[in-house]
């Protein structure tokens, strides 16, 4: 049973070569929700949702951009229907295209799909391949059939959480170079990239990654102490972050498998920020307050004895205690 209920679908097609002009050819209606478009509609979604590389963020703050106007007309007003929303992002889509000379045609799909996580409008551009197949007298023909596996243009809008007045319901397949930038100014988003917040989510994501690779030790030390140094660079030098490069300089052994987790949906992290130095500071330092006494000391220190945890009391052993500071404890 799908997990996905289609309220509305149609595919439309945008004839483009690169460097060429674009033409549309429009579906007279809506599509019945067969066994074959619930198929369609789900794979989709499902590799949408496990596809890294996203950009996130809201409707750019224009009112002259066509996309929020037609979200607003179609799904509050309901002074648009389906068919008439889709055509009308054809129309802006074809403009869009036209302006990118790389960007290449291909089949539009335009849904809106309800499943238990939230109610959404979903576009991508799908191309077609060939591939083989055999026929009812047993011989090898071509077959072509939309690529399902290279989906390189898709975007989403979260309808609940747009009206709820979130600040990250578009979404889009960045692609290699940001080749798909046509695409998030078709959807008229405004990437939403708070230097501190990316930052705190970056840290986030680099400790869970150490947690599931079981990395501990000296090896944990050094992989946080690569991540800080690179991003304090980064920071003292206003560079922006790239995730590929970030795992690229973080786990030279095995970049990808950083990447893949830092670039999770769920963590949700925008590439193109500059880091927020203070957010680092957790890569080197733990930092902690409780009703009667703060604490800071280095990751390091427990690596050296310096300082001792123990789960089982729940106390910490601080070593080396300055002279002042036993001074003053011992005239307390």
């Amino acid at each position: 049973m799908s997990l996905n209920t289609i309220e509305h679908l149609i595919i439309h097609q945008l004839h483009k070569e690169p460097s060429g002009p674009a033409r549309v050819a429009l579906a007279p209606a809506a599509l019945a929700i067969t066994p074959a478009a619930q198929r369609l509609v789900d794979q989709l979604c499902e590799q949408y949702g496990t596809r890294n590389g996203k950009g996130f963020g809201q409707f750019a703050d224009d009112e002259t951009l066509l996309m929020p106007q037609l979200v607003r007309r179609f799904s509050q007003e309901n002074s648009l229907d389906f068919t008439g929303f889709s055509r009308e992002l054809m129309a802006e889509l074809q403009t869009r295209m036209e302006a990118e000379p790389l960007a290449s045609g291909g089949y539009v799909l335009v849904a809106q799909v309800n499943n238990a996580a939230m109610r959404f409008i979903f576009i991508a551009l799908l191309s077609e391949v060939i591939g083989t197949a055999v026929n009812d007298e047993l011989q090898v023909i071509d077959s072509i059939h939309l690529d399902m596996q290279h989906l390189r243009v898709a975007g989403r809008i979260d309808l609940g959480s747009w009206q709820a007045g979130g600040e990250r319901y578009v979404s889009f397949l960045r692609g290699r170079g940001d080749v798909a930038g046509y695409f998030k100014q078709f959807l008229g988003c405004l990437d939403v990239k708070t230097p501190l917040k990316e930052t705190q989510k970056l840290v986030k994501g680099l400790e869970a990654f150490a947690n599931e690779q079981a990395i501990a030790g000296d090896e944990r030390d050094e992989l946080f102490q690569r991540a800080h140094s690179y991003l304090d660079a980064l920071g003292e030098g206003q560079g922006e972050v790239a995730l590929a490069t970030v795992a690229e300089q973080v786990f030279p052994t095995a970049p990808a498998q950083l990447q893949a987790a830092l670039e999770n949906e769920e963590l949700g992290i925008n590439d193109g920020f500059v880091p927020d130095r203070r957010a680092i500071k957790p890569l080197m330092r733990f930092k902690a307050n409780a009703p009667q006494w703060k604490v800071e000391f280095d990751r390091a220190s427990l690596r050296s004895g310096a300082v001792i945890y123990d789960k089982y009391s729940d106390t910490l052993v601080l070593s080396n205690v300055p002279e002042e500071l036993k001074q003053a404890l011992l005239a307390q």
